[in-house]
């Protein structure tokens, strides 16, 4: 597939136009009849912002808003950057937005998708204003065959009213709703899997209504939001909180009979804040310090190893705010064990350490709030804690002054929100000697606050979040700023609930412990520093509703008719009758792992393997591509691991012989390019880590292990010193969770020792991943996808792994909802989407791709299907999707449609490379990516 090429012309600056100089040319107002009709504009003009010599275009196309009727305060602006083509950034307005696509097409923008795909990835970006409304690249720089390359492809960037700084968009532009005063850009070129490359070369402000200028920063407030004032019911949150206690000394998750240890530490957080009487918080902290339990939460690997820094800092602090000694507690020196865990130098840096990441790191932790919580307990327990601990925090500071939850090195991707931020101020400020960095935060704080009074969950949120609203009201009342914390009370006030406890989010109606617990504190005007200086009660965390989700209500959901259309498949857009056959067999993995619809299961593989078309008369060999010079490992190896599962002959599978093809795709060298072969042994097209492994793990379960012999030994060569994998083949991308599983269940299948030994290195990276909340991290946040997909690699050794396995299902029935279907991260965009619900499915089980099987037998063969048109009553015309995002989707935010959140093109991705991966074969990704780019062809799966 051609590249577009390197040596494209440069940003040119209009004619005549000096460096550095501003033309500004009037733009004709435009007579609206209605929307989408609109007079021609008489002129087209020129907006130019002052700075480095970047022209931008205001477009004018016929159907869009004049960019003067968008203002700080109504509706938003998009601008599109050409200059790789040799063109300007023109922009774009729609008064008012529905999605980031619509914001896109209603600014005089087309677009045009895949072959592969379909519209909903976008490829292609054209403007009137710029060569005569030529979409680029162009058909000779890129075909638009198969997924552009991770190097050249359309990103997209998004910035909220007020903010200085791009963020590469966690959701895709379907899924993403843009606010009044929000601008977003599109850039061609390439980033890398975290997002923290190939960013606009303008600003924000330069781009927004009126070119940025001139209109107040409205997150800049003088003052403190204006709200009735209000104050948490402390009594009824103390009741709440006991009532969760079994025997009042421990949390029991329902369903279950072994305590909770972290819920049970939040419990004790929130008593003790609230100043409660109750002898819950100490018949609770009693409880904790039972050597078994300590044990069992602190020191997993036995009482003389290495203890779990972020279990151990909890129990530290639940001594602290009870009274006890941390340094006598449960029988361990919490405080000394902290400090010799602390990790002496960086990954690579000599001999790796397990467990450590950057110099300063607490082992074990992973994430932002275990190593604040240890440097607080460290100092309150009268220790003072290494330098390295404390610096490490400062360098997880974002350019916006908040604070990443995330334990980023240097220059990575980072990404702020209220509860890390509230967290690790305190922290700091309780350390000193880093004024300059608490001062950063507290102005971070300040803008980030709603107009209601909290605080969003998420910064590109607009709607408020219990647990952020209570860490960042601890932080600004500590820090003296009294009037902004209890701005934050009030709204938590008005969020309480009846049984006195908080949901996540606003409005809603389930309590939650860890949500409850620092509303708890915030609102009984203390602070996690100060309730473990004396006596308290730590934090808590939400109840899950049982052992894990509700895997029936799940499979319920993915097979309901309003989604799967006539049981067949997804689309790839609500009614646009072209099927996501990638997201297909994901679903038919989910319904084959819980055997819960065995008759909607062999519908699915009947209508793949029988010969059925989609509403556009696609089959699933339009998809593999099979027979063409683009035919993907990733693709082939999909499609064969479901015929396996299912007891169908992958050799014969639609007519077609899945296996031999895998063995004509291994290359036999490295290509110029990454594409189609990255190295020896690499399938041709695939390339991501996904892909790669499902060629492998197909061919192995066809008994054709002899054959995929350098497939398998490329993979090995893939595995990282820490255990892990990558994401992306042929360039370099960071280690994720998604893709260390799927190698992980891969070669497992191997029986050699070295594959063995490899799986072992594979699982102790992916258990040192887990959050403190059983979730795991994926590139959009605390991922759904990633969660699953642990829970699925975590299982190859289920005796071992058990705790982190158990703490992750309860993980992602958190994240269920009412539909049965899951939310792609928590935290995120709230709402259902299927790609997301494949994943949480059929990953909850525990069960490996490589052993997946379920017998189709007692189920009706289903009818060779003549085609799939739409159900009676369907709509007929195709939804609009995201520029790049293969999913369509209104999913995410708990729609029918099919696909959820995606970044960058507007993807919702496994990582990036997964990303193209998941994009293209469909899934494994759900959330995954959400600041990632997805790969070239043939690297989704």
């Amino acid at each position: 597939m051609a590249q577009p090429s390197g040596d494209a012309s440069p940003r040119t600056q209009p004619p005549g136009r000096a460096e550095g100089a501003a033309v500004v040319t009037d733009q004709q107002p435009k007579r609206r009849t209605s929307r989408g009709q609109v007079l021609p504009s008489l002129l087209a003009a020129f907006f130019l912002t002052l700075g480095a010599g970047v022209a931008f275009l205001s477009a004018s196309p016929a159907s869009a808003d004049p960019v003067d009727r968008c203002t700080a305060t109504t509706g938003a602006v998009v601008a599109v950057d050409f200059g790789p083509f040799g063109g300007p950034v023109v922009r774009g307005c729609d008064t008012t937005p529905t999605t980031g696509y619509a914001l896109l097409h209603e600014g005089g923008f087309s677009t045009t998708g895949t072959v592969h795909d379909g519209d909903g990835f976008i490829c292609r970006i054209g403007n009137g204003s710029f060569g005569t409304g030529t979409e680029y690249p162009t058909p000779d720089k890129e075909d638009c065959v198969l997924t552009p390359q991770a190097t050249a492809y359309w990103s997209y960037w998004i910035a909220s009213p007020g903010q200085k700084n791009w963020t590469y968009s966690p959701l895709g532009a379907m899924s993403r709703t843009p606010e009044d005063g929000d601008v977003d850009a599109w850039v061609f070129g390439g980033t890398d899997v975290g997002g923290t490359t190939g960013k606009p070369t303008f600003s924000p402000d330069d781009v927004r209504a009126k070119g940025g200028a001139t209109t107040p920063d409205p997150t800049d407030p003088t003052g403190p939001p204006t709200v009735p004032p209000g104050s948490v019911d402390v009594a009824a949150a103390t009741r709440w909180v006991t009532g969760m206690l079994t025997d009042q000394e421990r949390v029991v998750d329902e369903g279950a009979t072994a305590p909770d240890h972290l819920l049970t530490t939040e419990a004790v957080y929130a008593l003790a804040g609230a100043r409660s009487k109750s002898p819950a918080v100490q018949k609770a902290a009693a409880f904790l310090a039972q050597p078994a339990q300590t044990n069992a939460y602190a020191y997993p690997a036995g009482e003389d190893g290495t203890p779990d820094a972020s279990a151990a800092a909890r129990l530290a602090l639940v001594a602290e705010a009870t009274g006890r000694d941390p340094r006598a507690f449960g029988g361990h020196d919490l405080l000394g064990d902290l400090v010799t865990y602390v990790c002496p130098r960086d990954i690579g840096d000599g001999e790796t350490v397990p467990g450590c990441l950057t110099k300063g790191d607490f082992r074990t932790t992973g994430q932002a709030d275990a190593q604040a919580m240890a440097v607080i307990a460290l100092l309150n327990g009268g220790v003072t804690p290494p330098a390295d601990a404390v610096t490490r925090l400062t360098g997880l500071q974002c350019e916006d002054g908040g604070f990443t939850g995330i334990l980023i090195r240097a220059g990575e991707w980072c990404d702020s929100d209220a509860a890390s931020t509230g967290l690790i101020t305190l922290a700091l400020k309780r350390a000193g000697g880093h004024d300059a960095a608490v001062a950063k935060a507290r102005a971070h704080l300040v803008k980030s606050q709603l107009p209601t009074g909290a605080w969003p969950s998420a910064s590109y949120l607009t709607t408020g979040s219990a647990g952020p609203t209570g860490w960042a009201a601890q932080a600004l009342r500590a820090l003296g700023d009294t009037a902004r914390a209890d701005a934050g009370v009030s709204w938590l006030s008005r969020q309480q609930l009846p049984g006195g406890g908080f949901g996540f989010e606003e409005g809603e109606t389930e309590p939650r412990l860890f949500a409850t617990a620092p509303a708890v504190v915030a609102g009984a005007g203390s602070d996690l520093v100060a309730l473990t200086t004396k006596k308290a009660d730590p934090p808590a965390t939400q109840p899950p509703a049982g052992e894990g989700p509700d895997l029936k209500k799940g499979s319920a959901y993915l097979t309901d008719h309003k989604r799967l259309i006539q049981g067949h498949y997804y689309e790839n857009a609500p009614g646009s009758g072209f099927a996501d056959f990638g997201m297909t067999i994901d679903g038919a993995y989910a319904l084959a792992a819980t055997g819960t619809d065995n008759t909607a299961l062999r519908t699915i593989v009947d209508f793949l393997d029988k010969g059925g078309k989609d509403g556009k008369g696609r089959g699933i060999h339009d998809w593999t591509m099979i027979g063409t010079k683009y035919a993907g490992g990733g693709f082939l190896g999909k499609t064969a691991v479901l015929a396996e599962a299912v007891g169908r002959d992958p050799r014969d599978f639609a007519g077609q012989d899945l296996i031999g093809a895998l063995a004509k795709a291994v290359c036999p060298a490295k290509t110029p390019t990454p594409r189609p072969c990255a190295a020896k042994g690499n399938y041709t097209y695939a390339t991501s880590v996904f892909s790669q492994s499902l060629g492998v793990m197909a061919q192995v379960r066809a008994g054709e292990t002899a054959a995929a012999a350098e497939p398998i030994a490329y993979l090995k060569s893939l595995q990282e010193p820490s255990g892990a994998w990558p994401s992306l083949i042929g360039e370099k991308s960071d280690a994720e969770v998604d893709s260390t599983a799927m190698a992980a269940m891969t070669l497992d299948l191997l029986p050699d020792a070295a594959s063995q030994a490899a799986v072992d290195k594979a699982l102790a990276w992916l258990a040192g991943r887990q959050l403190a909340d059983g979730g795991f991290p994926g590139a959009s946040g605390n991922s759904v996808n990633s969660a699953a997909l642990a829970v699925q690699g975590l299982s190859l050794d289920a005796t071992k792994y058990a705790g982190g396995i158990a703490k992750a299902r309860r993980f992602l029935a958190s994240q269920q909802n009412a539909d049965g279907g899951f939310n792609v991260i928590k935290g995120g965009q709230p709402g259902s989407d299927v790609r997301a619900s494949t994943q949480a499915v059929g990953g909850a089980t525990g069960i490996s791709f490589g052993t997946l099987a379920r017998s189709l037998d007692g189920t009706a063969p289903e009818p060779a299907p003549s085609g799939s048109g739409r159900p009676s009553g369907a709509p007929t015309t195709p939804e609009i999707v995201t520029p790049g995002e293969e999913t369509g989707g209104t999913g995410a935010a708990g729609g029918p449609g099919p696909g959820g959140a995606l970044a960058s093109t507007g993807v919702q991705v496994v990582g990036l490379a997964a990303a193209a991966v998941v994009l293209v074969l469909g899934g494994w990704a759900t959330a995954r990516a959400a600041r990632r780019r997805r790969a070239a062809p043939g690297s989704a799966a």
